[in-house]
Formats: structure tokens, C-alpha cells, sequence
């Protein structure tokens, strides 16, 4: 007999593809020894049945049951219960890791009398009416339907960190009543059946456009499905002494060996990688919650000796307590990766042929980093921070529509107040991104780096309207003027500037040093030339072929 779920267990063997990859990290952090929230995986074969019946499998519902019956056993605490509530988060995550594109639904179980006995078990009712609001308005876009735009208003409630109570609880009813005039699937008062929409909404994700999207782009298959992560919630937005954040053990940008990231306080998750927020860079946990970055530090050391790679981890503390809640290979791509493999040679961790294997030729584009020619003559319309590096030169689009549509007539950069998984095409048809807000692991930048675009996020002079043009202070140009992006200096110039590059790196050199020691030739050709003959006898050696596109 199949079995569906999974415990998020240290003894769990199956591999990222029956628990996808989020749980089977989790799986490794357990491991590991590294705080990481009780719960329970649904795996990517319940989502392939889904898809073939049209339904949730047979037996699902027994286990599921059974599993929220151990997680309340272990917290003890009962999901939706009117004394000592449990709420959870439901999670997606395929076999290969795919940011932001499906759904994810925070503080599940927050129904109103548990709303109510959260406040009395914490004394604090503007954090419980905070999570409701949060719950409410996740559920009703990403599982009932409810359009986006339709909570702008309650977006604002939530990023403004409101501490009237009177104002939250009238945005609660805001989206409940938005939810009634919607005319879909009401909100269930159930528990138990929230987690089931729920679930079965995350796996509908797996076939959303953003989704296929992504999978096009990146060569994952569409049969694969993508696994459901249940756990108990751990609150960012508690008190003064929560918050939540992302950190990469190296800084994705340079492959320097410092911690990088950001960091909210008093904040869930979403926060961070929404862009609607101003994030704090990850060091000022050193000073305003140190317990909790010596525990990130040394969870940063554990997985990075673990991997044998820079990693990226996404973490919650609350009330001073760390949790961590995701982690994967930092994948790093360009100067980034040559200096990260390099390094990890230099120090013994990896051998130089998998110091190679681990740079794609067709990634070497990147290592030389263009820049835009800094002069007097500068045509500056504003500057952000520096996200994905390199110079995109294109016609401006304010909307993923208008960047599909004016591609079509040469390139474009994308400029947006922030991304969403909504943007995904117009991502893809961009040369390079530009938004008002978010930072340096908002969901632009984490996009535009797995993608190799240019990217500028934070630009906060910069008002985007929407099919119109642009402004910042007292300039504006209108949709299809050409811009300039800098990835590295954060820069947004008028025009088609003058562009230079950066000199080559050294450890480029002596990665290809090493290539073509391997390959038992002289250095001759060009770089990604050099690169792909030491991986093709490597490759060989191993008795397998060059992977698809790699040596493109």
C-alpha cells in the first residue's frame, strides 16, 4: 500500500524526489542537529495522483489525520483548538527548487476562536489579530481565488506593522467580507478542512503559467509534481525579539566567505521575500539578537561543511529562539562560482576535477562582469542595489504583459514597484529587472539570479505606474524609453551608456590552470572552450556523457 506522508524525521531515507527538495532538506537539518519546527511531508507521488484523478488520493485523508493527531500529541497543542492553538504552515517544494513559484499558506488553523485564545495565552491581541489577517488574506488569494489587487488595502495593514488593534480587526473583515463577495468556495470554519484546500491548492500550483514558466527555463520536467511540507508555526511577527529572515554562508554576488542575507524584525517570512518591506542587512542580528546569530552562524558552518558548497538558508526566530526553515546549495553562477569552487579547492573540501564540473561553460559569460562606465556625461535616473551583476540595455515595460509584448520588438527591462510569482513571463522575456522595493534576496533578485539577468531591487526614489512610465524626483520617462540596468553598482542610467569589464579573474585563471592540466593540452582557445574539454574528459572518465546544454 502506498504511503503518502512522511514524518520530517533524522530516520526518513526517501530521497528530494518522493519528499521534494524542501522537506529533504529539512530532513538534513534534523540530522544535522539544527533546530527545525515539527511536521510531516506530503509526498510528490500524492501530487501525481492528484493530477491523475482529479482528486486527493484514496487513504490521504487517514494519514493526514493521523499525522496532525502525532504533531498535536508532540506540541501539544490542537490545530484551530480553542485552548492552546495550532497553527501550521503549508509549504510546496519540488524535487528541484523552484522560488516562489507555488503557493504557500502561514498560520493555517488561526480560525477565530483560536485567533481569540491565542491572544489570551499571550496577552498580546495585536500579535493573534496580526497572524489572523496574515492567514486570511494568504488563503483567500492563493486558495479561494481572491485576486491580488483586491487586498492592496490589506497589504498596506500588514506592512505597516499596525499597532491599532481596531484598525487589524477591521482589515479582517475587509478580506472576510471580500471573501463572501467573491462567489467562489466560502472560507471553511474548520480546521481541519482549510489544511485540506490547502494542500490540495499547492498542488494545483505545480500547473499554474509561473510555474511552467520556470520549468521551461531551467529544463524541469512537468511530471514530476511537487511534495506538501506541513509544520508547526513559529512566529516572526511575536515581539521585539522575533523576526526572520534569509542568509547565504556566502555572499552570492563576489563568492566572498561572509555571511550574506537580510533580515526583518517582527516579521513572518513572506515579508522578506515579497519585497513589499524595507529589510535590515543580516549583520544587525550580531548586535540586536546576538544568541540568535551565533546559532545562525554555526548553522551556516554545518550545512556548508555537509554540501561542500555556499548554501542558502531561510530562518524564523521567535522570542530569541532560532528555527530553521529551509536549505539548498547556494548554486552560484558566474564570478560567484568560479571563486566559491576555487576556494573550496584550495581548502581541501573539494578536488580540483570537481572544482570544474561545478563551473558550466556556459556560465563563464558571467565572469568578466560588465559595468556601466562611470563620467561626468552619466545620464542617472536613479540607483537601487545591486542584485544579479552585469548591464542590461532595453526599452522600459512596467508590466509582465507590456515586457512580453515589447520583446517581441527588441530587449526590455522589466521595472516594477516589486515581483511576484505573477511576473514570471515577464521575468523571463526581460534582459534585466528593476524594482522600487525589496532587497538583495526579495523574490526579483532571487529570480534574476537563477535566470543570469541583471538586476536592480530597492531603488526607493523610483514610482512605477503601470502601463504609463516611470518617476523618480522630478524626471519621468514614459513605457518603452531606453534604460540602462548595473547590476553590480546599482545604477539605472538613461540611455545606452558606455560599458567596460572588470578585469579577469585570477582564480579563473587557475581554474582553467587546472582544466587544462586535465584535459592534456595546452591553453589555448577560448575560456569556455578550455573549461569544456577538462569537463568532457571528466565526464568521460566517469562513464557518462556531457550533460545537455552544458557545454553550450
Amino acid at each position: 500500500m502506498t504511503t503518502w506522508i512522511h514524518p520530517l524525521s533524522p530516520e526518513v531515507e526517501e530521497p528530494a524526489e518522493v519528499l521534494g527538495g524542501k522537506a529533504h532538506g529539512l530532513v538534513v537539518l534534523r540530522r544535522l542537529g539544527l533546530p527545525v519546527p515539527l511536521g510531516f511531508v506530503i509526498s510528490t507521488r500524492a501530487c501525481r495522483a492528484f493530477f491523475r484523478d482529479g482528486r486527493l488520493p484514496n487513504g490521504l485523508d487517514a494519514e493526514l489525520a493521523a499525522a496532525v493527531a502525532r504533531l498535536e500529541a508532540t506540541t501539544h497543542r490542537r490545530l484551530g483548538g480553542a485552548e492552546r492553538p495550532l497553527a501550521v504552515s503549508v509549504r510546496s517544494g519540488g524535487s528541484e527548487s523552484m522560488p516562489g513559484m507555488m503557493s504557500t499558506v502561514l498560520n493555517l488553523g488561526l480560525t477565530a476562536e483560536a485567533t481569540a485564545a491565542l491572544a489570551h495565552e499571550t496577552g498580546d491581541l495585536r500579535f493573534a489579530l496580526d497572524s489572523r489577517l496574515r492567514f486570511l488574506s494568504c488563503f483567500a488569494t492563493e486558495v479561494l481565488g481572491v485576486g491580488r489587487e483586491s487586498l492592496a488595502a490589506v497589504d498596506r495593514a500588514i506592512v505597516g506593522r499596525s499597532t491599532d488593534t481596531d484598525r487589524i480587526a477591521e482589515a479582517i473583515r475587509d478580506v472576510e467580507q471580500l471573501i463572501r463577495e467573491h462567489g467562489g468556495a466560502p472560507l471553511p470554519g474548520e480546521a481541519t478542512r482549510q489544511l485540506e484546500l490547502a494542500i490540495a491548492a499547492v498542488f494545483s500550483s505545480w500547473h499554474t503559467p509561473r510555474a511552467k514558466t520556470y520549468r521551461a527555463l531551467h529544463g524541469i520536467p512537468d511530471d514530476l509534481g511537487t511534495a506538501v511540507t506541513v509544520q508547526a508555526m513559529v512566529y516572526g511577527n511575536r515581539d521585539r525579539h522575533s523576526g526572520t529572515g534569509v542568509a547565504f554562508s556566502r555572499d552570492p554576488n563576489t563568492g566572498e566567505d561572509v555571511p550574506f542575507g537580510e533580515v526583518l524584525f517582527r516579521r513572518q517570512g513572506e515579508d522578506v521575500v515579497a519585497g513589499r518591506s524595507l529589510t535590515r542587512p543580516l549583520h544587525e542580528l550580531a548586535d540586536r539578537e546576538p544568541t540568535v546569530w551565533e546559532g545562525l552562524l554555526n548553522a551556516l558552518d554545518r550545512v556548508e561543511e555537509h554540501y561542500r558548497d555556499a548554501c542558502y538558508v531561510e530562518f524564523t526566530f521567535e522570542e530569541g529562539e532560532l528555527w530553521v526553515l529551509q536549505v539548498r546549495p547556494g548554486r552560484f553562477v558566474g564570478r560567484a562560482g568560479v571563486r566559491v569552487a576555487v576556494d573550496l579547492a584550495d581548502a581541501g573540501v573539494i578536488g580540483r576535477d570537481e572544482a570544474i564540473l561545478r563551473v558550466s561553460p556556459r556560465h563563464l559569460r558571467h565572469v568578466r562582469t560588465p559595468r556601466i562606465a562611470i563620467d561626468d556625461a552619466l545620464d542617472v535616473l536613479t540607483r537601487g542595489l545591486g542584485a544579479c551583476p552585469g548591464v542590461a540595455v532595453g526599452r522600459v515595460a512596467t508590466t509582465a504583459d507590456n515586457a512580453v509584448r515589447l520583446a517581441a520588438q527588441g530587449p526590455v527591462v522589466l521595472v516594477r514597484p516589486e515581483t511576484s510569482p505573477l511576473d514570471m513571463h515577464g521575468l523571463a522575456a526581460a534582459a534585466g529587472v528593476v524594482t522600487a522595493r525589496g532587497g538583495p534576496t526579495s523574490h526579483a533578485a532571487v529570480v534574476a539570479r537563477a535566470l543570469g539577468k541583471p538586476a536592480v531591487v530597492g531603488a526607493a526614489s523610483l514610482i512605477v505606474e503601470d502601463g504609463i512610465g516611470v518617476r523618480a524626483g522630478s524626471r519621468t520617462l514614459p513605457e518603452g524609453a531606453l534604460i540602462a540596468v548595473d547590476g553590480t553598482g546599482g545604477e539605472v542610467v538613461v540611455g545606452d551608456p558606455a560599458v567596460v569589464s572588470d578585469a579577469t579573474d585570477p582564480r579563473l585563471h587557475r581554474l582553467l590552470t587546472w582544466a587544462d592540466e586535465i584535459a592534456g593540452r595546452a591553453p589555448d582557445g577560448d575560456e569556455a572552450g578550455r573549461l569544456t574539454s577538462a569537463r568532457t574528459v571528466l565526464l568521460r572518465r566517469q562513464g557518462v556523457s556531457e550533460p545537455e546544454g552544458e557545454s553550450a
